[in-house]
């Protein structure tokens, strides 16, 4: 199954820590890696932390009805919840709250209004009722709810990620950047070299957006408790800030929750979901996200398929823009700079690709942040570099040896590779972006304009 997903278009696997176990993970990892080695593909891996559990506890037969208007007590004291009240994992939330508060649980299906508080017990009065059963989420209205955005499960599992590798590690519920640098710092002492993602998922998070970005490697747009929190209503155009923001700052973006959701059930999706998916890839996203309907949905491959072809076709309509992606930015590095003269070079001579020989991949990040209409092929010799650049858009990560070369050899190499893959033709106008001397440590400081065949070694 999961090498049927790769070939129909998966780029990263998220594996989500609010489930299984640490060696459930690295077997997993260690799976993923050897199948898409296998297929020669390049595939990341998320490691997804599960936060703060902010639920409700077990009732004595698993689930009850709530009609508007009954009074209902989340009670921090209680082991098995009834008709009348239900247990708190998050034992602080009486603290938390007052009178009048509004309080959404599953997702926002029921909705209970704060009377009182007594001690240990929250007395509310529900106003949307229906069926409660256990575990579900809960949220306030407006957010503000105080638990810490890494638990101690949260701190164990990043030594995990860290254990296995993982490309990226997506932090739930961080609130300030703060918790994006404490992240970063766990992940570094354990060994971990991912990109940090934060989950833009609290409303507390909207005020701190640029402090979260300016923490982070990229965020995703976590549709689900944030429109819990902010309100459905909000969610479209906070989602198109946000991308631009991220774009603005050379940050990665991904768009979450419900893309697909009516293909857990069928094999096709409904038009409003082919629209959310198309809308994200021309609001500029850099990723758009599958959850259940990958995880335990009865179509995997075939959501994949699906929206690998939305993103393809919505690309297709996305017209480059480049001059206005040029206005305001300053360019304080050299390999920036020549990250931006090759966009702007490429553009405007239709070149037919960019070769980016790279060793961090900050050079094709900082290119895939502007359309130019021109694929990026990323050519590195480090593996981890290769896996962290399955996320940029526009990017096609290629793993070879590219060390020990002079220029002109290093240039009939990427030429070759280029031509292997059927990339490119003989005559065909690429860029190629190095860093020099070929073979030392640094920054990109080099573009070259090649005509492909010109006895692999004519520089126009």
């Amino acid at each position: 199954m999961l090498e049927k997903m790769i070939l129909a278009g998966m780029d990263v696997v998220r594996m989500n820590f609010s489930h299984g176990t640490a060696q459930d993970h690295i077997r997993r990892a260690e799976l993923v890696r050897k199948i898409a080695d296998k297929l020669g593909k390049s595939v990341g891996i998320m490691a997804d932390l599960q936060g703060p559990k902010i639920r409700i506890g077990k009732f004595e037969n698993t689930k009850i009805r709530l009609e508007r208007n009954d009074p209902f007590i989340l009670d921090a004291e209680c082991e098995l919840g009834n008709q009348e009240r239900v247990g708190l994992d998050y034992k602080t939330l009486p603290q938390d709250v007052e009178k009048g508060d509004i309080l959404l649980l599953d997702d926002g299906r029921i909705v209970l209004s704060v009377d009182s508080i007594n001690g240990p017990r929250i007395h509310c009065t529900v106003r949307h009722g229906g069926v409660l059963s256990n575990n579900k989420g809960i949220n306030r209205q407006g957010g503000g709810l105080s638990a810490p955005a890494l638990t101690e499960k949260d701190k164990e599992d990043i030594r995990t990620a860290a254990q296995l590798g993982a490309d990226y590690l997506a932090v739930s519920f961080p609130r300030n950047g703060s918790d994006i640098h404490l992240a970063r710092e766990l992940l570094r002492n354990a060994g971990g070299h991912g990109l940090l993602i934060a989950k833009i998922e609290r409303a507390e998070a909207i005020p701190a957006l640029e402090e979260i970005l300016d923490a982070s490697d990229g965020i995703m747009v976590a549709r689900g408790d944030l429109g819990v929190e902010v309100g459905d209503a909000a969610v479209p155009a906070l989602q198109k800030k946000m991308i631009k923001l991220a774009r603005d700052k050379n940050k990665l973006t991904i768009t979450a929750t419900q893309m697909m959701e009516s293909m857990i059930e069928n094999p096709i999706p409904t038009r409003a979901e082919v629209s959310d998916v198309a809308n994200a890839v021309l609001d500029g996203t850099d990723g758009v996200m599958l959850s259940a309907e990958s995880a335990a949905g009865k179509y995997p491959v075939e959501t994949i398929e699906a929206m690998s072809r939305i993103c393809v076709e919505a690309e297709k309509a996305v017209e480059a823009s480049l001059e206005r992606g040029f206005l305001n930015r300053e360019f304080t590095r050299i390999d920036q700079s020549i990250a931006m003269a090759t966009c702007f070079t490429a553009f405007h001579l239709k070149l037919k690709a960019i070769a980016s020989l790279t060793e961090s991949g900050s050079t094709p990040l900082w290119m895939s942040r502007i359309n130019s209409g021109v694929p990026i092929y990323a050519m590195t010799n480090i593996e981890n570099t290769r896996r962290k650049m399955t996320l940029y858009r526009g990017v096609y990560p290629i793993i070879g040896e590219f060390n020990g070369y002079d220029r002109d050899k290093l240039l009939e190499k990427v030429e070759e590779v280029l031509l292997e893959q059927n990339i490119i033709e003989d005559g065909d106008f690429i860029a190629l972006t190095i860093g020099e001397p070929i073979g030392q440590a640094g920054g990109t400081n080099t573009m070259k304009i090649v005509r492909v065949g010109d006895n692999r070694k004519t520089h126009i």
